[in-house]
């Protein structure tokens, strides 16, 4: 699929659909406005993010995070959703968040922009169909990003880290039923470290975040207890503990030499 931003994008200037450049539409405003998504997945027990593949000048080739201009008629949040719509299905996403806004002058060598970036993350067991020009890519292994995309991508990360920390936002990377298991590898892939399946469970439970669904996953190939299966309790972003911060293990002092 070819956004409207990706088909009426000239290589010098930015344009609207059906308009001329915004830098001399006296109608418009000196700095054009783009919505960009930052979305994130677990894949194969590593984060990915979905970047598209440029075409054209600047930065031919590189890397970029789906977005494009704000028109007139559009909210923020209106705009975002339209942009993605050209590379994946809007339903998949789990949560949608305003994340930052980006207004360094030299961010776009054509001229002045700002940029709104969101957050969307999709649950780890939806495998969305993307066009030839979309990939996942690991977090941890960016390919060259074209202007800041990349830094907003690690704005991106800080966020969801921290989110998943003092919130239930996990519902929205995780399957809609899991064992413990299944979801600490989840929150490995998205935290970035080691954390272990009994603390996560006690945590979340804690805090209310899991309810047990009363079900069983199937016994695996070396048998065993069947594991009990959970989801989330609730499907909406919620606050569960506005003071508690995940940190990574504690490194064990190494011996010199």
């Amino acid at each position: 699929m070819v956004s409207d931003y990706q088909a009426k994008t000239s290589d010098q200037t930015l344009a609207f659909p059906g308009m001329g450049s915004v830098w001399s539409s006296p109608e418009r405003p000196a700095f054009p406005h783009q919505a960009l998504a930052v979305v994130l997945q677990v894949r194969d027990r590593r984060l990915h993010a979905m970047l598209w593949q440029r075409p054209n000048e600047p930065f031919a080739g590189a890397w970029a995070l789906p977005g494009g201009p704000l028109l007139a008629e559009e909210t923020l949040g209106a705009s975002v959703a339209r942009q993605l719509a050209a590379k994946v299905e809007v339903e998949v996403l789990g949560h949608l968040e305003q994340l930052e806004t980006r207004s360094e002058p030299g961010r776009d060598p054509r001229g002045r922009t700002v940029a709104t970036a969101y957050l969307g993350l999709i649950p780890s067991h939806l495998d969305p169909a993307l066009p030839d020009d979309t990939a996942w890519h690991p977090v941890d292994a960016l390919p060259a990003t074209a202007f800041d995309h990349g830094s907003i991508v690690r704005s991106a990360l800080h966020r969801l880290r921290s989110k998943l920390s003092y919130t239930n936002v996990g519902f929205a990377l995780a399957p809609p039923e899991f064992t413990v298991a299944e979801l600490r590898e989840v929150y490995v892939a998205a935290l970035g470290y080691d954390v272990t399946a009994t603390n996560l469970q006690r945590v979340l439970l804690r805090r209310g975040v899991l309810e047990a669904t009363g079900e069983q996953a199937p016994p695996g190939r070396s048998g065993g207890r069947p594991a009990a299966l959970y989801r989330f309790a609730s499907p909406q972003l919620e606050v569960t503990d506005p003071f508690a911060v995940f940190r990574p293990p504690a490194q064990k002092p190494g011996r010199e030499g």
